[in-house]
């Protein structure tokens, strides 16, 4: 299983706050049946399906291919802590927000001028994953939608 800790696409600075300020972002929940795992998503804005992540889940893209989020379930066989699972994933050494509890995990930076953030809850042997990647020159306009989708980040 590999969880995504870094952006891959190149974006433009073209915004999401130019179309978000034109209408509201229309909220929907995304719902993976297998793991129970359900997040808000804003499908006016990730409005492309952009394939499917390791385990259980979907991706998203904006309609430009700017910005990406991920929805991802997948089997903690191992039964590790956040820390565990984070440190076995060897995130890179300059995390500018790191975030670790009993129950979750949430991490981000920038890199090459992308934001990459990921947050993972640990529920009924499953790790429960919201990755999101958008402009760091737009990271304003973007964070009342990332921290909507990191807070409703649920499972049954």
């Amino acid at each position: 299983m590999k969880l995504i800790l870094a952006a891959t696409a190149l974006l433009t600075l073209a915004g999401v706050s130019a179309s978000s300020q034109a209408q509201p972002a229309r909220w929907t929940t995304y719902k993976i049946p297998e793991t129970g795992t359900s997040v808000d998503i804003p499908s006016s804005i990730f409005s492309e399906p952009s394939g499917r992540p390791d385990g259980y889940g979907e991706r998203f893209q904006t309609a430009d291919g700017r910005a990406n989020l991920t929805i991802q379930s997948a089997p903690n066989a191992a039964h590790d802590s956040p820390a565990a699972f984070l440190a076995k994933k060897n995130p890179p050494a300059h995390i500018q927000y790191k975030r670790i509890t009993p129950r979750f995990f949430a991490v981000s930076s920038t890199r090459g001028g992308i934001v990459w953030y990921n947050r993972c809850n640990f529920a009924h042997d499953f790790v429960h994953c919201v990755l999101i990647n958008y402009p760091a020159a737009e990271e304003r306009a973007w964070d009342d939608i990332v921290t909507r989708i990191s807070l409703s980040l649920n499972q049954d």
